[in-house]
């Protein structure tokens, strides 16, 4: 075992990297190899056979991470839930975005409990070395997520992003699914909760379109949505902060929500009282998730307080 207090934390996070790099270039052989009988094989025994390697190789490949980082980073997850985790399931979790991090939060808490997630990734990230083969793999939907000023000029691509959900999930109910949705869209900055005016104080303004188009297409299968919120002490860490053990203590706050029944039916694009009531909803869901991380967060103040003293 690598004591932290042994190393500075510059050098911890170069070993964390290199041990990362290392790590991935060796199970990316087994990766490859799984790829490469889904691209031989025909459709049926491809989703048979193959699919299954690929979700064991980035099984593996999640849990050795996160232990490196429980026992070496010192990486803590308070998880706070009553929920029964199935692999047979159909869920749909949702929550706040601020770093990198909250998606490893995320696996610490659903590996080998709930299929494995699947996150709704931008488009540029396919590229990225032996990664964005096993998000292709394991058939992670790819957003286009075009700026305000683009689709302006590109009028065209809009709607593109919502038609790349439905085709995702159409795919999902097949076989039992775990789809993860951060509302916002995009990680939480001073600089972005500025630009937007956010009403609300820790959150960013939430975006419904995706959350309503999977629930379309598979609201009946759906055994529950998981309402998640991610908290840190202090700012949220980026990956450098990570990798050099500075994350600390990561909060998940995890509570079950049903399905408003009208919900399952709806036409979100093309009826309007639909999408304006399914809009409330999620509004009313962000202003309680607001209240709830400022509770954390005087919660951590206060914990603070009393360690300092």
């Amino acid at each position: 075992m690598i004591a932290v207090q042994t190393l500075t934390r510059p050098l911890l996070g170069v070993l964390s990297i290199l041990a990362l790099i290392l790590y991935t270039l060796f199970l990316g052989v087994f990766l490859f190899i799984a790829v490469l009988f889904r691209l031989l094989l025909p459709g049926r025994l491809a989703r048979r056979w193959a699919n299954p390697m690929v979700v064991e190789v980035a099984s593996i490949w999640v849990s050795g991470l996160l232990g490196w980082m429980q026992r070496v980073l010192r990486i803590r997850f308070v998880v706070n839930h009553d929920l029964d985790l199935h692999m047979n399931q159909w869920n749909l979790i949702i929550a706040n975005h601020q770093s990198w991090i909250d998606i490893f939060a995320l696996l610490a808490v659903t590996l080998r409990r709930l299929p494995i997630l699947k996150f709704f990734i931008k488009k540029q990230l396919i590229w990225v070395p032996i990664a964005g083969v096993a998000w292709w793999a394991l058939d992670y939907p790819f957003m286009s997520r075009h700026s305000r000023e683009y689709l302006k000029k590109h009028p065209e691509k809009a709607g593109q992003d919502l038609e790349t959900t439905r085709r995702a999930c159409e795919k999902f109910s097949d076989q039992p699914t775990t789809i993860v949705n951060f509302l916002e869209g995009t990680r939480l900055t001073p600089e972005k909760h500025a630009q937007q005016s956010s009403p609300y104080r820790h959150l960013l303004k939430p975006k419904s379109g995706g959350i309503a188009f999977a629930i379309q297409a598979l609201g009946e299968k759906f055994d529950t949505i998981i309402d998640t919120t991610i908290h840190y002490q202090g700012k949220a860490p980026n990956y450098w902060d990570m990798a050099c053990g500075r994350v600390g203590t990561v909060t998940l706050n995890m509570r079950k929500l049903a399905i408003p029944p009208r919900f399952q039916h709806m036409d979100y694009s093309n009826n309007r009282e639909d999408r304006a009531a399914f809009q409330r909803w999620v509004s009313e869901l962000w202003q309680e998730k607001d209240a709830e991380l400022e509770a954390l967060e005087q919660q951590s103040a206060a914990n603070g307080r009393v360690k300092s003293g």
